[in-house]
């Protein structure tokens, strides 16, 4: 006897037959669609929970917003939630490349761009994607404008780019309902630049910060003539510091600290008595702190980067001398591992991961501020002296940073350098930076930071360069400033709540609880008048 089964192709079966005998099943991108709707059709919760996991390790910008439409046709809330999430957090890329964006409906796109976890550096980017998307079809789409826009944060944008191409756009001037909406934006630009952001919460909806996707910790230092335990977040779009200092932790300073596999790690350090070779993991979900693997020399004013899953403690002082030792840390098997020592005792220099090798620069003998650099690759296990820098450096900050200028690959793309900023030469504290090219082993001169610093934090964050607090040649400072490089441009942001010195930075990425570690934002509240309060931060940082 024959049985026909609608909806189920033979292939589809023979993978159902065989997953029923084996619990294995090949999933490709060609069948995983078909298979899911086989499987769902039977109710086999095996073969569903493995193309759902499928699913969520092969989202990228093209598929994303199918794979998530996907979901509100068929049971699969985690996949949902994957989704929908990658949407939000990678929203300028998918509206640039995907097709299936313009295929929105206009409730679903609403539902995502009201969103405060939306991951914008700017609110342009959410007009240009709503003018995309109307375009697509624009006689029938048109009329949403006024509800569009309605989500979009618009008293956060330039006000040159407000006036010049949202309330000029043809869309927004042929819309009746967007009058009021015009009006009050420009009544919420007004209150901002004439008193400011908030102290608190961010009630109006047109001025609301999003949510970041990454957040700056700067962890530790040297406060008011010795070492603070202090810990305090930078949220990014409110241009706002959080303390979340916790009181487990003892003071520390002149410590490194690195984030790897959801974990931030506190390496080495001083507590005006003891030099440490401890290392302190903090897990920012759980907010607790858990002691691993001792370094085999203690370590302070460590350098410290991470590669390739490993993070390597480079130099530093153990209380006796400068070290050119150096070990990296493997976190599955809680262990530190010495490797080929450096070519100088290099203590106070600082360290950063370029092009899948590790560089370390500048820093202090004992006798001289450096002037030297040198690389460390893993596959032949050596370290080679790199051209010396423009300027002694100890006390300095490194960091990897795209710079179109600068490195530029066979195929045009542009590349990473490693910059290298501020410090102290052994007479001043330096404003100045430069950057390595590694092509051409070469260094080039960058426009200098508004202060001079050594023995601050440096990170990136948003695609920008952050320096924050250091020692000026005067005081310790909580000053904080970071560089644009398509702008070739430095901006003051808010300074820290504490100054400091020899504290450390790292950027924690897509945490589930980022609203534990920003400025508060309050419920949206509804406002029934014409009257909208000023509830937003500006800086001079074009944001």
């Amino acid at each position: 006897m024959v049985y026909k089964i609608p909806g189920v192709s033979p292939e589809m079966m023979r993978l159902i037959i065989e997953y029923a005998y084996t619990r294995t099943v090949q999933i490709t991108t060609e069948n995983a669609e078909s298979l899911f709707i086989a499987a769902d059709q039977f109710n086999i919760m095996g073969i569903i929970r493995l193309c759902c996991e499928f699913f969520k390790s092969h989202l990228c910008f093209e598929n994303c917003v199918g794979i998530y439409r996907f979901t509100e046709y068929y049971y699969c809330p985690e996949l949902q939630e994957a989704a929908f999430t990658f949407i939000l957090h990678h929203f300028e890329d998918i509206t640039k490349v995907s097709e299936e964006f313009l295929d929105l409906s206009v409730s679903e796109l609403k539902n995502i761009i009201e969103k405060d976890e939306l991951n914008v550096r700017e609110e342009d980017a959410v007009f240009k994607a709503i003018v995309k998307w109307i375009d697509h079809d624009s006689s029938s789409r048109r009329q949403h404008i006024a509800e569009l826009l309605n989500k979009v944060r618009l008293a956060l944008m330039q006000a040159e780019f407000f006036m010049n191409n949202v309330k000029t756009h043809e869309y927004v001037a042929e819309s009746e309902a967007c009058k009021g909406l015009i009006i009050n934006t420009l009544r919420e630009m007004y209150h901002l630049s004439m008193h400011g952001p908030p102290d608190l919460g961010f009630a109006n909806p047109l001025s609301r910060p999003r949510l970041p996707y990454a957040i700056l910790f700067a962890i530790g230092g040297w406060s008011g003539g010795s070492p603070t335990n202090a810990m305090e977040t930078y949220d990014v779009r409110a241009d706002k510091w959080v303390n979340v200092t916790s009181e487990q932790e003892s003071p520390l300073a002149y410590h490194g600290t690195a984030y790897l596999k959801g974990f931030i790690y506190v390496v080495g350090g001083f507590d005006s008595v003891d030099y440490f070779n401890t290392v302190r993991r903090f897990d920012p979900l759980r907010k607790t702190w858990h002691q691993v693997a001792p370094m085999h020399w203690r370590r302070c004013y460590v350098s410290v980067t991470i590669l390739d899953g490993f993070i390597y403690a480079m130099g530093g002082f153990d209380g006796y001398m400068r070290l050119n030792t150096a070990e990296r840390y493997k976190p599955e098997t809680n262990q530190w591992t010495l490797i080929t020592s450096m070519h100088e005792q290099r203590s106070d220099a600082s360290a950063t991961t370029l092009h899948e090798k590790v560089y370390i620069c500048g820093g202090f003998n004992g006798n001289e501020c450096l002037i030297t650099a040198e690389v460390y690759n893993a596959t032949t296990e050596q370290w080679t002296l790199i051209a010396p820098m423009r300027s002694r450096r100890s006390g300095v900050g490194v960091i990897a940073y795209q710079n179109e200028v600068y490195a530029v690959r066979e195929d045009g793309a542009c590349a990473l350098t490693a910059h290298v900023v501020g410090g102290f030469d052994g007479v001043n504290r330096l404003r100045s930076v430069e950057a390595y090219n590694p092509v051409t082993n070469t260094w080039h001169a960058i426009r200098p930071m508004f202060n001079p610093r050594s023995n601050f934090g440096i990170e990136v964050l948003d695609d920008l360069l952050y320096v924050v607090g250091g020692f000026n040649g005067f005081t310790t400072t909580f000053n904080a400033e970071c560089y644009d490089e398509k702008a070739n441009e430095w901006y003051d942001i808010q300074d820290m709540n504490i100054h400091r010195s020899a504290l450390s930075c790292c950027v924690v990425p897509g945490l589930s609880n980022i609203r534990d570690y920003i400025a508060k934002r309050e419920s949206i509240m509804e406002n029934s008048s014409n009257e909208v309060r000023f509830t937003s931060s500006t800086s001079s940082l074009p944001v």
